[in-house]
């Protein structure tokens, strides 16, 4: 009998936890969206960012991953993983919002430095928090549960993304320049007050400590797994390619194509629709098959993604904006989603925050690379003919992306499943 009660308190923590995190990704979705995607591009074009410092901005949130290998040593230190998750993850929220302040405080050449100054701030909270969340959640939602979990809560919160996106775009468009900067940012206030609130209700669950004590044997655990290592180098060198181009989707259509808020806040929703369709695809699948082999499967949908844009030499300009969104929704949710169960579920429990820290270290200066490196291209090609700066440099690096896949299906190969 006491075994039996045990096991049924066992099951509604479990469920309960799940609800917790369900619940509190809504006010961060929400957040998060109006802060990120095409309306951080325009705020940026409206602080008078150029290409070159809107592609560091991109960048700089993968560099700053670097640093969770130090972080991933000191959780061993920590007693209490909830409230360090509560603190670096609320110092996140807080500087990324206060950027809405620049405005208000600061004379105009001073709004990009500023806008860099706290956007870097708040990433390097971000990526210590992240680790922490990381381990965290691992424990909070059992292995035999995950891939169908993290699909459904994805496919939740990006149906709100979605709402939200469409409604900021509408914003913008009927209040241009700072009076709809400032609606939005009314909203993020708000919705960053209740994320915090929020995470307060994350248990303190036990954690597997290290079997490790010194941080270079430590760091050397993740070093040592072929596997593992070569998996993330590659997907570290795909990374790069890829966002070469495709973080700056954003700003080809605001800045080059001069399409309005309301079509790219449109074309970015249906992104996401297709996105929160796709996590519930790629959760399914991850239940037969494994984390790598379908992480394999995702990147053929985003150098699609790339590729679609050369369609603009014939074919009518929304049209191909929305296929190629489309394919990067399908592709970018599955990367997403599975990238994120291998670091976790093909990890060991002791040693998963080091190996989680190299992961977002390796892919993540790769990714900061790939932004600047483009921004820096956008801004070279200005006296190029048109076609070059429209859709050029987007169709190069999907040509180059599906002839990386030959690499990658020997690399990210599970010879336990075969699709």
């Amino acid at each position: 009998m006491a075994i039996m009660l045990k096991q049924i308190r066992k099951f509604s923590d479990n469920r309960k936890y799940l609800w917790i995190a369900t619940l509190e990704g809504v006010p961060a979705i929400t957040m998060l969206t109006l802060l990120g995607g095409p309306f951080l591009t325009g705020y940026l074009l409206f602080l008078g960012a150029s290409s070159r410092q809107i592609g560091f901005v991109l960048a700089i949130t993968t560099l700053v991953n670097v640093m969770q290998i130090w972080m991933a040593y000191l959780i061993q230190k920590l007693e209490n993983r909830k409230w360090a998750f509560v603190i670096f993850s609320a110092l996140h929220r807080i500087l990324w919002a206060s950027t809405g302040l620049i405005p208000l405080f600061f004379a105009k050449e001073w709004w990009v430095t500023i806008y860099i100054i706290l956007y870097t701030l708040a990433f390097l909270a971000n990526s210590a928090g992240a680790v922490v969340w990381t381990t965290l959640i691992s424990d909070m939602v059992l292995a035999p549960v995950r891939g169908r979990y993290f699909g459904i809560r994805n496919t939740i919160l990006n149906a709100l993304g979605s709402v939200v996106l469409f409604i900021g775009g509408q914003v913008l468009d009927k209040n241009p320049g700072w009076d709809g900067f400032r609606i939005l940012y009314i909203i993020i206030g708000i919705s960053t007050v209740l994320n915090i609130i929020a995470f307060i209700s994350y248990p303190n669950l036990p954690f597997a400590k290290s079997t490790e004590s010194s941080f270079l044997p430590m760091m050397k655990k993740p070093l040592k797994d072929r596997s593992f290592i070569k998996a993330v180098l590659f997907l570290a060198g795909w990374l790069f390619l890829q966002s070469i181009t495709v973080p700056l989707f954003s700003y080809v259509m605001l800045k080059i194509l001069h399409i309005s808020y309301e079509q790219v806040s449109l074309i970015t929703v249906v992104q996401t629709i297709v996105m929160m369709m796709s996590f519930y695809f790629w959760g399914n699948l991850n239940a037969r098959y494994g984390n790598k082999q379908l992480l394999f499967w995702t990147l053929p949908f985003i150098a699609i993604a790339c590729l679609v844009w050369g369609g603009l030499a014939f074919l009518p300009l929304l049209l191909v904006l929305f296929t190629a969104h489309i394919f990067l929704g399908i592709g970018v949710g599955g990367f997403n989603q599975l990238a994120f169960n291998f670091i976790i579920g093909d990890t060991p429990k002791t040693e998963r925050p080091m190996f989680i820290a190299m992961y977002s270290a390796i892919t993540g200066f790769a990714a900061f690379l790939g932004p600047l490196l483009g921004g820096w291209i956008y801004g070279k090609i200005v006296v190029f003919p048109i076609w070059v700066q429209e859709y050029g440099v987007s169709l190069a690096v999907g040509i180059v992306l599906l002839l990386a896949l030959i690499v990658g299906r020997v690399i990210l190969r599970d010879n336990s499943d075969a699709l």
